[in-house]
């Protein structure tokens, strides 16, 4: 199975090329980390006391992903879909069976940190690179949209998250490789699934 991992900061684009890659190659899924956020009295706390705590590693549950990951990897299906409820702090689980899986993505700001714990290192890595500013509207209008925060809020939230990802990951630390790509504005994405698929 083809394994791709899509990195970058929060509103850099992440789901929204993830959905591309889909919409022109139906036989793949897509696991996204943002919906692996752990849940429970302990999370709601944690957001009370840890600044920026939904972009540090704390707060990503691995071993519910590392479970997902396997089952698909190695079987080549998936059983249901979950998504995380911010203001709940709870997963919801979705029935939806998928077969015949030949690709899987793993996008969000915790695909980097997982792909590095892999022994298979075969695998696509696409960095994306987008302006602050850019990201900064995309995740301001999500964050009152869909998390209830407020516009200060939101944007109080998103400088924090935009600090930690790049304390965690130098943007130039990915070299142009034959399985790793940096996306950018002018990037050719069509060029570059070519090269992924072909």
């Amino acid at each position: 199975m083809k394994l791709i991992f899509i990195s970058g900061p929060s509103g850099s684009g992440k789901t929204t090329l993830s959905n591309q890659i889909i919409k022109k190659n139906k036989n793949g899924i897509v696991l996204s980390t943002d919906n692996y956020y752990k849940t429970g009295l302990i999370s709601k706390l944690l957001t009370k006391f840890i600044e920026g705590f939904f972009d540090r590693s704390i707060s990503f549950n691995n071993k519910l992903f590392k479970r997902d990951f396997d089952f698909i990897y190695k079987n080549g299906i998936s059983i249901c879909d979950r998504y995380y409820n911010f203001e709940k702090k709870s997963i919801h689980n979705i029935i939806n069976e998928s077969n015949n899986i030949s690709f899987l993505i793993v996008e969000g700001i915790f695909a980097k940190e997982f792909s590095k714990t892999l022994n298979n290192k075969d695998y696509i890595f696409l960095e994306i690179k987008t302006k602050k500013n850019e990201c900064m509207k995309r995740v301001v209008k999500r964050d009152i949209k869909e998390r209830g925060k407020d516009k200060k809020q939101a944007e109080n939230d998103f400088l924090k998250s935009w600090s930690i990802y790049y304390e965690k990951f130098n943007p130039n630390s990915i070299k142009n490789d034959t399985n790793k790509f940096i996306i950018e504005q002018n990037t050719d994405i069509d060029l570059i699934l070519k090269n992924l698929f072909n």
